[in-house]
């Protein structure tokens, strides 16, 4: 995994404060606070690629809903096909969510 060359106190304080996260208002503020509006934005407009490229949607499909780049898209492709599956893990998580 990439981010094992972050791994270390300093992320796993982000990350017990994102885990520690009770409902979507929190959220809100919290990354309101912690990200600035194009790092939100990149990272959601990221797993809405994910999403579409799981359901099988093109490039150029992708490219017009979310405005992505095709190297972003190609990036989000690459962790989807040689990542550590942490995207399918969410996706599927939503799906099940969805459907409860």
């Amino acid at each position: 995994m990439q981010i094992d060359k972050l791994r270390g106190e300093q992320l796993d304080q982000l990350f017990d404060a994102i885990l520690s996260l009770k409902d979507r208002e929190e959220c809100y503020r919290f990354f309101d606070d912690i990200a600035t509006m194009s790092e939100i934005h990149s990272i959601s407009q990221r797993l809405q690629v994910a999403k579409m490229l799981t359901e099988g949607s093109t490039y150029n499909a992708i490219e017009q809903e979310t405005k992505a780049s095709t190297a972003t898209i190609s990036r989000v492709r690459r962790c989807i096909n040689y990542g550590s599956e942490g995207y399918q893990m969410v996706l599927d998580r939503i799906l099940e969510d969805k459907g409860n």
